[in-house]
């Protein structure tokens, strides 16, 4: 899911405390890293010269594997990062915030953040690398709390930031276990005051017509569009937080499609054409508990739940061999419901830390349409919608100082999709193709904030 999706100015509920100065304070922090990246066993699936499939004698799809691995300067789009592996890892980023006193108790709070990738097109003779905006915003804040418009990341995003030990690294949860975190636009954000440790984020996204999928949807025009809301409570070493957040239907079709509405969506004959009519609203529900740094030791824990997801909403047209009079059959464009969870530990002595965290996923919910189901084909679907992923990670932090930290780890994706195979050739008439493989990677970096 695009991250520009929801928008919310919500992270003042971790950033505002450093607003209180009346000028402005440039920061960022500069991420690198030199990761080696293996991709496991990539099963492709063979295709004759005219453009069908290479069937064996007993009509089976006839595959090979191959095996992909290289150096990857972070940050950059190369063909292992973008195509087979999750490309999260350093983020960099430089900024300006800061506070104007307005009497009576009241000031106004901004802040303006730009990402910056190194190496986006992975082409040593062009320097067109990309800068991208972060979090920003502005907005009012007193005693009673603090009110934000603007880009940002969602109150859920911020509720389970600090329980990821692998932040912004090669093994950062979202990369590995895959874990859904949003920025978005347009948001309007309350952030309460510290009550004794408890701490309230709320956030509404005005749709105003716009869609994650980059399109225009006239009916997408709710001022709740979509909206997240998180509760977190810090008291010394522990941390507890619960959050939901919910993207409304009408923010993943165009115009044309959400005004069909469902029943043009379901097939009949095998060969109708494809439907991405969305009906459901998308929702996340997240918890988590962390013991943090009490006498150097960091335990961690994180549990989620994705329902309605869009693609499992969807459809698209697929077919084992070109008699789509015969065999043509609908698959939904993914799993539906969404399971993942995540137990990270730390031990910090002297300047040192070693860290270690274990995650799972498990996607389920789906059903076929059509007629005349090969075997496989019912075999792949299964395999496709209800499959799971385990990731694991290991990791050495040396700090510098407060501000500088070489790290160094290792981490290993285990997915279902990983054995399924990648079908190539035939535009429009195919298996779906699986989205996420077995891999595993090697990092070395340093961190700098400034």
């Amino acid at each position: 899911m695009n991250k520009k999706l929801l928008t919310l100015a919500v992270a003042a509920a971790l950033t505002a405390p450093s607003m209180a100065s009346a000028e402005a304070i440039m920061y960022g922090k500069l991420n690198v890293s030199l990761d080696y990246i293996e991709i496991n066993d990539i099963v492709r699936t063979l295709v004759n010269t005219d453009g069908t499939l290479a069937v064996d004698e007993d009509g089976v799809p006839i595959q090979v594997s191959q095996n992909f691995n290289g150096w990857d300067v972070a940050q950059s789009s190369n063909f292992l990062r973008s195509q087979f592996a999750p490309g999260a890892g350093p983020s960099n980023r430089f900024g300006i915030k800061g506070s104007e006193d307005l009497g009576n108790g009241l000031k106004a709070v901004y802040q303006i953040e730009v990402g910056v990738n190194f190496d986006t097109n992975n082409n040593l003779t062009n320097n067109n690398d990309t800068f991208y905006w972060r979090n920003t915003f502005a907005g009012l804040a007193g005693d009673w709390g603090t009110v934000l418009i603007g880009r940002h990341d969602t109150p859920l995003k911020i509720s389970t930031a600090k329980l990821d030990l692998f932040a912004d690294t090669l093994g950062d949860m979202n990369a590995t276990v895959g874990f859904m975190d949003l920025r978005a636009d347009s948001t309007v954000a309350y952030i309460s005051p510290s009550w004794s440790g408890f701490q309230l984020a709320l956030a509404t996204v005005p749709a105003g017509g716009a869609t994650a999928i980059g399109q225009q949807n006239i009916n997408s025009d709710e001022i709740n569009g979509a909206y997240s809301m998180a509760a977190i409570f810090k008291n010394g070493p522990f941390y507890a937080t619960a959050a939901y957040e919910v993207l409304g239907n009408e923010m993943f079709m165009n115009s044309g499609e959400s005004q069909f509405g469902q029943s043009s969506c379901v097939p009949t004959d095998g060969v109708t054409t494809v439907c991405d009519y969305v009906g459901d609203d998308w929702t996340q529900w997240r918890v988590g508990l962390g013991l943090l740094d009490w006498n150097g030791f960091s335990l961690t824990g994180i549990y989620a739940q994705q329902d309605n997801t869009p693609a499992g909403q969807t459809f698209i047209q697929s077919a084992p061999d070109v008699d789509l009079a015969t065999s043509g059959f609908f698959l939904p464009g993914g799993s539906e419901e969404v399971e993942q969870w995540t137990i990270q530990a730390g031990y910090s002595f002297g300047n040192n830390m070693i860290k270690a965290m274990y995650g799972a996923a498990s996607y389920s919910g789906n059903e076929l349409y059509g007629r005349d189901f090969p075997s496989y084909v019912v075999s792949y679907a299964d395999d496709l919608y209800n499959s799971s992923r385990t990731a694991w990670a290991i990791g050495f932090d040396h700090n510098f100082s407060k501000r500088t930290t070489a790290y160094m780890l290792y981490t290993a994706v285990t997915d279902d999709q990983g054995d399924l195979p990648i079908v190539e050739g035939i535009s429009g008439d195919d298996l779906p193709n699986p989205t996420r493989n077995d891999w595993s990677g090697f990092s070395i970096g340093l961190m700098h904030s400034f």
